[in-house]
């Protein structure tokens, strides 16, 4: 459990837990005692239905009144064992993290020596390794299908990976270098510095000729010059973009945030930003060096001839 900042949420939480159960135990023990006493008939609640059906005062059932303290018993052990009263840790000293890290561990040491056996192997061919793309498929579903999609075709802001179009470059080593270490792109807001609506609008134009679609050319014309003021220094002279940056091809009709005119225009106006987590901590070198074989495969097509 976390540290608290303050002792008072610690008693918050301890008086409350400590005084309810004290309360379960006094209330079953008022509840189970009957006034009569044993051998004589049991008091009467003055409750009578149907004529003859009398409510009496009888104690619990000794196996019902059981089960209510066996269960406080247990409540008792469990808080005595494990956190549950604000920050005392439990006499076992368990923690989620320590649980979770063991059971890693346990996973390791059972089929590390599975994915060990490609670590040495070029990316290029662990992705011809039928089997190996199959233990990538495997990671891909569970550590990057919420994103990028099962199919890997990515969604509005996720890259699609089977198209070959890369933000960050698509060889082995560069795929590898994403997955490990993450990617963090941003696109700064232009729309003041454009002056407004219509030179988003301007720019919105001219970006959108560059990948051959029909556009107000006076307007593109416009654009242009601003486009060669601000804009080249990410995505280039020609808008082709530069990898180095993460700064996308403007000429190929691939868009990531979409490619309407208006979420272009959204885009320049507003900036964009855009992360992909690190997973080199979290799934460590040899997994990552599977799963960047998979992602490989997956723009070459080799996936896809199975």
């Amino acid at each position: 459990m976390a540290d608290f900042t303050s002792s008072f949420w610690n008693w918050y939480i301890i008086v409350p837990t400590v005084a309810g159960i004290i309360a379960c135990f006094l209330l079953i023990r008022w509840l189970s005692t009957g006034s009569s006493t044993p051998g004589e008939p049991a008091e009467s609640m003055g409750h009578v239905w149907d004529e003859d059906l009398e409510e009496l005062n009888n104690p619990l059932p000794s196996w019902w009144l059981n089960l209510f303290y066996i269960t406080l018993f247990f409540a008792i052990g469990y808080l005595a064992l494990y956190p549950g009263l604000g920050s005392f840790k439990g006499f076992l000293d368990w923690t989620s993290l320590s649980q979770y890290r063991h059971e890693v561990d346990i996973a390791d040491a059972r089929y590390g020596p599975l994915f060990s056996k490609y670590a040495s192997m070029e990316i290029i061919a662990v992705a011809d390794d039928p089997e190996a793309r199959k233990m990538g498929e495997r990671l891909f579903v569970n550590y990057c299908a919420t994103c990028h999609g099962s199919d890997a075709r990515g969604a509005r802001g996720f890259p699609n990976l089977r198209d070959n179009d890369w933000l960050y470059g698509g060889d082995p080593a560069a795929i590898e270098q994403s997955i490990l270490n993450g990617r963090k792109g941003a696109m700064p807001s232009w729309e003041q510095a454009l002056g407004g609506e219509q030179g988003v609008s301007d720019v919105t134009e001219y970006v959108l000729s560059l990948s051959g679609r029909n556009v107000d050319q006076a307007a593109a014309k416009r654009g242009q010059v601003q486009f060669q003021s601000l804009c080249v220094g990410c995505h280039g002279a020609d808008g082709t973009g530069m990898q180095a940056l993460g700064a996308p091809n403007l000429t190929d009709n691939i868009w990531l945030y979409g490619g309407s005119s208006a979420r272009v225009m959204e885009s320049i106006a507003g900036g964009r930003n855009g992360q992909m987590p690190p997973h080199q901590d979290f799934l460590g070198t040899d997994k990552v060096h599977l799963l960047a074989a998979y992602v490989y495969s997956l723009s070459t097509g080799q996936q896809d001839a199975e």
